[in-house]
């Protein structure tokens, strides 16, 4: 979860003065908070999450100790092949998240019928990637999203229209399952490279190859 800090600062005279910091993920905002207390000069201090709630430090303390045996700082890669032959996608997806103190990645694909076009078939990456990020439990948190699909970036971020009634059903589809896993999208448009492994799993899917694997990664 990122948060902004809000503290206020006292001195022995004169006014008080309110502080915001920029957003950072929560476990470093309450190392910063903890720290700004021992100076002795706070008043008042709060974090602030992305949907401008406020929490208190004991709150936020409890809330990462809880998390932490859960998964948590998830980042999403998806990607959507097309065969214009017989109208099949292969859908990748990869994973990245925290547990346990610790980094796990995991790598999926499938293949799936009756695709009208390569932009369905990337929507349909990103709602399978979605499926799979609820399999782990994932709720309740920013999610950040990474595909190299200008059309589906584009369109979540609200800043390209979704003219094609097709790709409008796969929209809502995907912002439905959001809402209701309680998953806070982060988007972020990558370029093929940086995408190479959900790439490498739609393409496999398209082969009939199956794939699916986790394993822990070190930081």
């Amino acid at each position: 979860m990122q948060v902004r800090i809000e503290w206020v600062y006292k001195k022995k005279k004169g006014p008080s003065v309110t502080f915001f910091s920029e957003e950072m993920k929560a476990q470093a905002a309450l190392l910063v908070a903890e720290d700004l207390e021992k100076t002795g000069r706070v008043k008042e201090i709060q974090f602030i999450d992305g949907d401008h709630q406020t929490w208190s430090v004991k709150e936020m303390k409890k809330f990462i100790e809880g998390i932490q045996t859960e998964p948590h700082d998830a980042v999403i890669y998806f990607d959507g092949g097309y065969d214009i032959g017989n109208h099949q996608a292969g859908l990748g997806a990869v994973i990245y998240y925290q547990q346990n103190h610790k980094t796990y990645r995991l790598r999926t694909n499938a293949g799936v019928d009756e695709m009208e076009s390569n932009n369905e078939a990337e929507y349909a990456a990103l709602h399978f990637a979605l499926r799979e990020l609820e399999q782990l439990g994932v709720q309740h948190q920013e999610v950040t999203i990474k595909g190299d699909s200008q059309v589906v970036i584009n369109q979540l971020k609200d800043e390209w229209p979704v003219m094609e009634e097709g790709l409008s059903k796969w929209a809502d589809r995907v912002e439905n399952h959001m809402k209701m896993i309680g998953v806070r999208p982060s988007y972020e448009l990558i370029s093929r490279k940086q995408n190479k492994e959900a790439d490498r799993l739609a393409s496999q899917a398209l082969e009939k190859v199956e794939v699916r694997s986790t394993k822990e990664i070190e930081n």
